[in-house]
């Protein structure tokens, strides 16, 4: 019985491990990566629910309710997190994304792997059943769910639209899910397919995603300084932002115009101290928080209220307000 818990329960949460000690950004919230784990737990109990209520009043067989009906709705309750999360402005980056759906998987998995110990232990003496549940399916619930964050988080780093990204997504891993669970070939090959292909997949993601935020940052920070630099000066008209806010001004009132400046210079000044405890957090620096910043982004919004959609929409060229730009804010609540 113990052998069983180890091979079932166990590899995922190793996998888990080795991604977070992959993530060198530190980009993983530790309360978002908790919810992560406990929306796992919630979205397997309404799997449960869910799989069993639909499987008594469709009247589909078992094989044909776990081959198509049962991976849509499990992989749309996982994903529901990691929308909102997206929407929310907490996720940054495909690295981060992918942790925190690999984690609702993983803790997913876990629960329905505890529930077939409980339920099926005794009956079920083969061990390799129990390996393909811990290394196979329980991977490959958490892969999906990865995979999905990727695509999203892809997509919106790229400035396309959530919603077709997210379609695809969840497509992706519905389809993968899908195809696991009809068994088209031996669960020991589909374990070992999950078990190399995933890791592997996310591994490499993961290497090409950091040096985009490594260039990201370095690139930004550096444009934002002499910006900033310029605006101290009383030069910001010297700069192209400045000669861009020149020629759009006059079809705001002055008080408005003045106020996109104070929004601009307020917003570089975050800007980059989100982006310095982000390379602190990477060098194991302490990051001392600054007692003003609470006080700074209020005074943030407030401008953003004054200046409207419209003024915001003028100076978007400016400061580029994508998803990722937003998200590096949340950094500094």
């Amino acid at each position: 019985m113990i052998l069983k818990i180890i091979v079932s329960l166990i590899p995922v949460f190793l996998l888990l491990g080795m991604l977070l000690f992959l993530d060198s950004m530190k980009l993983v919230a530790k309360g978002i990566l908790f919810l992560s784990l406990f929306w796992g737990i919630m979205s397997a109990g309404l799997s449960f629910f869910f799989n069993t209520f639909l499987l008594r009043n469709l009247g589909f067989t078992f094989e044909t309710y776990s081959g198509f009906v049962a991976p849509l709705i499990e992989e749309i309750l996982k994903m529901g997190l990691i929308l909102l999360l997206i929407q929310k402005n907490r996720i940054g980056f495909m690295i981060d994304g992918a942790i925190y759906g690999f984690s609702i998987g993983a803790s997913f998995a876990f629960c329905e792997n505890l529930f077939y110990l409980f339920h099926f232990s005794g009956a079920e003496g083969n061990l390799m059943v129990w390996i393909t549940r811990g290394f196979g399916t329980s991977v490959m619930h958490s892969g999906t769910t990865a995979i999905f964050a990727i695509i999203c988080m892809s997509a919106l780093n790229r400035q396309n639209k959530l919603g077709l990204a997210a379609l695809t997504g969840a497509l992706v891993a519905i389809v993968i899910h899908s195809l696991f669970n009809q068994f088209l070939i031996s669960p020991l090959i589909s374990t070992l397919i999950v078990l190399v292909v995933v890791p592997v997949s996310i591994s490499l993601i993961f290497q090409f995603n950091e040096k985009s935020i490594r260039d990201w940052l370095e690139i930004e920070f550096d444009t934002e300084a002499s910006v900033l630099r310029m605006i101290k000066k009383g030069r910001f008209t010297d700069t192209r932002a400045g000669a861009f806010l020149i020629s759009v001004r006059r079809h705001f009132p002055k008080e408005v115009v003045l106020d996109m400046y104070c929004f601009i210079s307020l917003y570089l000044e975050l800007s980059m101290k989100a982006k310095s405890y982000i390379m602190l957090k990477e060098n194991d620096f302490e990051v001392v928080r600054d007692p003003e910043i609470p006080a700074k982004l209020i005074e943030l919004k407030a401008l953003e209220k004054n200046i409207g959609r419209a003024g915001c929409l003028a100076i978007a060229p400016v400061l580029r307000l994508n998803h990722k730009d937003l998200w590096k804010l949340s950094l500094l609540g």
